[in-house]
């Protein structure tokens, strides 16, 4: 492999690399949705649902613990009151999914021991192509969460975040579900 071509594959996965790690660092994908002719600032009070969507065996998981207590750090930062007789009523879900994907990257390759080697020096033989694939296994997380308007029963608003679970994320679970909510409230209407 020539100089040149070395140090252009190089600063190619360099490149790659960096993009990789700022589509990381950048947090979740969110996605919000309003129902039209809402004003969410007319909502003074929030309670949560009385059987929420984490809770299917029975009984408060931490994991809706963990939302529940983010999610009302939110609320009351944002000037909603936390009641026994609310005006919004809150849901929400969480699940992690096993995901695979398969990569290949193709690349020229001239190895120095080839056929056309002979011919160094004379011209340039045609760089054959070679294909490297592998496998990456990874959990993604999803959270879901509803704003319902308690007398109507009606969904007024709605924030999902995805994405790539590290492996931090998975031993701090409560800080990490902290930060969801957050990124998911950034894009929550301010109150006027």
């Amino acid at each position: 492999m020539n100089k040149q071509h070395s140090s252009w594959l190089w600063r190619g996965i360099l490149l790659a690399s960096a993009l990789w790690l700022t589509a990381c660092a950048s947090g979740p994908k969110v996605r919000t949705d309003q129902a039209p002719n809402v004003d969410l600032s007319s909502y003074q009070t929030f309670g949560f649902m009385s059987e929420l969507a984490t809770d299917r065996a029975g009984y408060t998981s931490l994991v809706t613990q963990h939302l529940k207590a983010a999610i009302t750090a939110e609320m009351t930062a944002r000037g909603y009151r936390l009641s026994d007789e609310p005006q919004l009523l809150i849901n929400f879900n969480s699940n992690v999914a096993q995901r695979s994907e398969v990569r290949s990257t193709t690349s020229p390759s001239l190895h120095p021991y080839s056929y056309y080697y002979y011919r160094r020096g004379l011209y340039a033989p045609f760089p054959y192509y070679q294909t490297d694939v592998e496998t990456v296994h990874y959990r993604v997380g999803t959270v879901n969460i509803d704003l319902v308007d308690a007398s109507r029963k009606q969904l007024v608003w709605e924030g999902i975040a995805e994405g790539v679970l590290s492996q931090q994320d998975l031993q701090q679970p409560r800080e990490s579900t902290a930060r969801v909510v957050n990124h998911i409230f950034q894009q929550f209407p301010s109150r006027r």
